[in-house]
């Protein structure tokens, strides 16, 4: 019994020592055929092809242990993070469309598994502020949708593990 009471309390220190950011942008969104005008041009929905991206997100992260959800408040955004969100229960916390240095610090301070949705042009801000140094060269490209960027810290942030991943 006192063996496994010592496991126990070992796993417990040692998950406490680690947790992990999941950064990722928005899926698909939905482009109006030419000729054709959008109720929402500047905060469009998601395609049917995102949808299924977004799907395809929950299903990635649903063994992630995330605590924590982020997200800007655009459509886009929001639709794609909601299988998530519905299938962990969590609530999703809003962020400024520019994401600052209060705001990466503010990711760092909560040391529990994190997922973030943003755009082409802040997913490279947040990836880097949370891994200390530039991993991601610029914005993203307007046709990439399928990237993962992965912040693992490990021993209580002593050690930084970075990681690209498509899905």
């Amino acid at each position: 019994m006192r063996i496994v009471t010592l496991l126990t309390a070992a796993v417990l220190v040692l998950s406490s020592c680690s947790h992990t950011y999941y950064v990722v942008r928005h899926a698909e969104k939905n482009v109006p055929a030419e000729g054709t005008v959008m109720n929402t041009p500047k905060d469009p929905p998601l395609s049917k092809v995102g949808e299924q991206r977004a799907i395809a997100l929950k299903e990635l992260m649903h063994d992630k242990g995330i605590r924590y959800i982020y997200s800007t408040n655009t459509i886009r955004t929001k639709s794609t993070v909601e299988p998530t969100r519905a299938l962990l229960g969590l609530t999703v916390q809003t962020y400024g469309p520019k994401p600052d240095s209060a705001f990466i610090n503010q990711l760092k301070q909560l040391k529990k598994n994190t997922l973030i949705v943003g755009h082409s042009n802040t997913i490279d801000d947040i990836a880097n502020g949370l891994a200390g140094e530039q991993k991601v060269e610029g914005d993203l490209d307007e046709s990439v949708y399928d990237q993962v960027f992965i912040i693992h810290y490990r021993k209580g942030g002593k050690k930084i593990v970075f990681e690209r991943v498509s899905y």
